[in-house]
């Protein structure tokens, strides 16, 4: 992959399927977090289109219990990786999505408008993957060479920034191995 992000913030050499799920962050506002998170719809399902019809207000709600409690619910992250590191992106990396929700990162309130914010596919208890974590560092990488306030203590799983709230990407995250792979690029 290329790595280039082009000026309203889209990443070429990944599937692009935009979500209408974001809007602008606010004036002056820049971009100094990395939110990592963890999904599945319907939990624990894994190798389908599922978040993308979440992200894009397309899931129907006859076709599972679950996808009936998500009627109406309006999220986005900037991309999905999937168990085989397949990277998808739903917003511009320079626009707000909406995947944080009441969020405080170091007693900032509203995440969303300066983080970035990355779903993988997956559980708190189910070990991610390693095509993931590559596609995650090189992810990473990339967005740190946009945005150079993104520093490895500001990258932070969603249960950082609502406890209590949320608890992804979970224990089954390798943080360590993470840290790793990054200094090691």
């Amino acid at each position: 992959m290329a790595g280039v992000i082009d000026d309203i913030g889209w990443l070429d050499g990944v599937r692009h399927i935009p979500s209408p799920n974001h809007d602008a962050r606010p004036a002056g506002t820049s971009v100094d977090a990395l939110v990592i998170h963890g999904m599945t719809v319907p939990p624990g399902h894994f190798g389908h289109d599922h978040i993308a019809a979440l992200f894009t207000n397309c899931l129907a709600p006859a076709t599972h219990p679950v996808f009936a409690e998500l009627t109406g619910l309006r999220v986005s992250a900037h991309a999905v990786i999937e168990r085989t590191g397949r990277i998808t992106q739903y917003v511009g990396f320079d626009a707000r999505a909406w995947h944080a929700g009441a969020s405080c990162l170091a007693g900032r309130e509203r995440v969303n408008d300066f983080a970035v914010g990355i779903e993988l596919e997956g559980t708190d208890d189910c070990a991610y993957s390693p095509w993931q974590y590559r596609a995650l560092v090189w992810l990473i990488g990339v967005l740190q060479a946009r945005y150079p306030a993104i520093t490895a203590e500001r990258i932070v799983g969603h249960a950082d920034i609502a406890p209590g709230r949320k608890t992804d990407p979970g224990r089954a995250f390798d943080w360590a191995g993470l840290h790793g792979a990054m200094a090691r690029r």
